[in-house]
């Protein structure tokens, strides 16, 4: 099922929607429309993943072990690094 929905927006920003279609970046406005609204709440997403991970961490901190641990894995994985 979907949605109909009527949005008004500035000439200038329907010509730059205009103008992804004319390149071929989308098939129709539509299209356009709807990946810009999914790229919007991808990103709110994230954010809020992103700040979770970030809560977890001002909870409980990392140990000065667990940054040593991150440290040496890190320099491992560089020095494995075929450049």
């Amino acid at each position: 099922m979907s949605q109909q929905i009527a949005v008004r927006i500035p000439d200038d920003l329907a010509g730059r929607l205009d103008s992804l279609v004319d390149e071929g970046h989308y098939a129709t406005l539509a299209d356009a429309v709807r990946a810009g609204i999914r790229e919007l709440i991808e990103r709110r997403e994230e954010r809020e993943i992103d700040e979770r991970i970030i809560e977890g961490y001002r909870r409980t901190p990392p140990t000065a072990a667990d940054e040593a641990w991150a440290e040496r894995s890190g320099r491992e994985l560089i020095a494995e690094e075929p450049w």
